[in-house]
């Protein structure tokens, strides 16, 4: 058993599960990530069928783009124990197109959608997601915990599609019960046993509670039939042509977007739950690409990762890519064989599996700290988090970077300033120390700082503890030079680091130092006589 366990690891090794050793796939691991992907599987049905019906076409269309976006994702992703599929975030954007012009352009949209993001892996654009900030994280798990929360209450109305009406008497109070029943069952079960994952536990006690005593509450049958066959290979029918170029790019763009935003997100979460940052974000955003471009090709609405469903294995033990993999395989085996049986499954067990995602997503502890950080920072997480719930991610993480960024330009503009004295080596000049960054922002603070008028006939502007940051700061230094040439003094710029010298060099201002250390060209003045930046002094 030892050697056939330790074979299957070492080609899983050799095709890029190199994530964990070999000792680690043991049969205790392998039961728990199997376990972990039913949960998530099981969990994962009335999820696609809810976001198919949102995007306007069939069950069937939302269940394979969560089999292939989870499959694909699953064996080459950037970040193992995440799960992937077809999300709300990305439906809502489709059903206009599929209102419009028809399921066929969906797929069309979703294959370009995955070369966009095949692009953005190979020019490694997920390094960007090192730009959003903390606070913008907290309210992207916090909005998200809200968005999840409020998908659920579409479990407690009842009717046909279009006409549904909310649930009272004693159908809203079975159907509340046996959520209760299952948010403590996962409550309760680790304290009892680790064998069985919670969420798994949760599910099948009230499933078998439903079916035994023949209880009249809504089941995942109710929303549609899962059965189906394998998924085929399918060319989008539609024209190939600029017109239909015109249609789909857009779409496709802000699908791209979206999915890699929720994705790359969602692997730093899973990260920092798990303590194991795989810094694959580019890798994420090919596995993203090639999941959607054959998705668009086997007839799936297409898809992202999916914070809830992540959650929901990572809280059941799932550590590695089997627990996704077993996910999507199980997803196709319900499918496939046994589509009777999880069409039983009361929706208000599943209701309380997210609900305690919910719990578990949402930074509490941002509550908490809310008074105790900046104001700024505290209206990010808030602002996030409303963007989040009113629009969608995408729009609330590029809002909260753009005001974060902006928060962090306005704070470094106010820093520049200058400490005055004479100089030690040359009698009767004037020394500026420049402190904090010269760039686009702290221009006019800079240029106030200096009386051309009032000074003496050369000027040393120092810059030790300062940076010349952009094209901005480069035309404040000539302007201020221009000043001083004509009141026929001379300028000299000291101590510009080695990142200054080549700002300098570009706009064709300053010889570069043959005799800079790493950091400073020490003890080199540089001057700027009749209005140019001349070479060492």
């Amino acid at each position: 058993m030892r050697a056939t366990l330790a074979a299957f690891a070492d080609r899983l090794s050799a095709s890029g599960w190199k994530e964990r050793s070999l000792r680690d796939f043991t049969p205790k691991r392998i039961r728990i990530e199997i376990l972990a992907g039913l949960t998530v599987a099981l969990a994962l049905v009335p999820e696609a069928v809810a976001f198919a019906f949102v995007a306007g076409v069939h069950p069937l269309v939302g269940l394979y783009a969560a089999f292939l976006v989870g499959l694909i994702t699953a064996l080459i992703g950037g970040q193992p124990g995440m799960i992937s599929g077809a999300t709300g975030a990305l439906a809502v954007v489709m059903v206009a197109l599929v209102s419009a012009h028809g399921v066929e352009y969906l797929f069309a949209t979703v294959v370009l959608m995955g070369v966009l993001q095949i692009l953005a892996g190979v020019f490694r654009l997920g390094k960007l997601i090192r730009l959003v900030p903390h606070p913008v994280m907290l309210g992207f798990v916090n909005g998200l915990a809200i968005v999840i929360f409020l998908a659920q209450l579409s479990q407690f109305q009842v009717g046909p599609e279009g006409h549904r009406v909310w649930m009272n008497g004693l159908p809203l109070a079975l159907t509340l019960g046996l959520v209760v029943l299952t948010m403590g069952i996962i409550w309760l079960m680790p304290k009892i046993t680790s064998i069985i994952p919670a969420p798994l536990a949760g599910i099948a006690v009230v499933a078998a509670l439903v079916i035994g005593f023949g209880l009249d509450v809504p089941r995942v049958g109710d929303l549609a039939s899962i059965k189906g066959g394998l998924p085929s290979f399918h060319l989008p029918t539609v024209p190939l042509n600029l017109e239909t170029l015109e249609i789909i790019l857009p779409y496709a763009i802000i699908l791209a977007a979206i999915g890699l935003i929720e994705s790359l997100l969602t692997l730093n979460l899973v990260g920092e739950m798990t303590g194991k940052h795989s810094g694959g974000a580019s890798r994420e955003c090919l596995a993203q690409g090639l999941a959607n471009t054959m998705t668009g090709f086997f007839g799936g609405m297409g898809g992202c990762a999916m914070i809830g469903q992540s959650m929901i294995n990572v809280k059941s033990g799932g550590r590695t890519r089997l627990s996704a993999l077993a996910a999507a395989l199980f997803l196709l085996s319900f499918i496939l064989l046994a589509s009777g049986l999880i069409e039983q499954i009361p929706l208000a067990a599943l209701v309380g599996v997210m609900f305690m995602v919910v719990i578990g997503t949402f930074a509490w502890q941002s509550l908490r700290i809310l008074p105790r950080i900046p104001r700024l920072d505290a209206f990010v997480i808030i602002l996030v988090t409303a963007v989040t719930v009113k629009y969608d991610l995408a729009t609330a993480v590029v809002v909260g970077v753009i005001v974060s960024a902006l928060a962090y330009a306005w704070s470094n503009a106010r820093r520049i300033h200058a400490v005055v004295r004479e100089s030690h080596s040359e009698s009767g000049a004037k020394v500026y120390e420049i402190e904090g960054p010269l760039f686009f922002g702290s221009t006019d603070g800079f240029a106030e700082l200096f009386t051309p008028d009032e000074d003496p006939d050369v000027v040393i502007v120092d810059f030790m503890r300062s940076r010349v940051v952009d094209q901005s700061a480069l035309q404040a230094i000539e302007a201020l030079a221009s000043k001083y040439q004509k009141c026929g003094k001379t300028l000299r710029l000291r101590h510009l680091s080695r990142d200054c010298h080549k700002l300098l060099n570009r706009a064709g201002q300053l010889m570069v130092a043959t005799n800079d250390d790493p950091d400073y060209g020490l003890a080199v003045d540089y001057s700027v006589r009749t209005g140019i930046l001349g070479g060492a002094h």
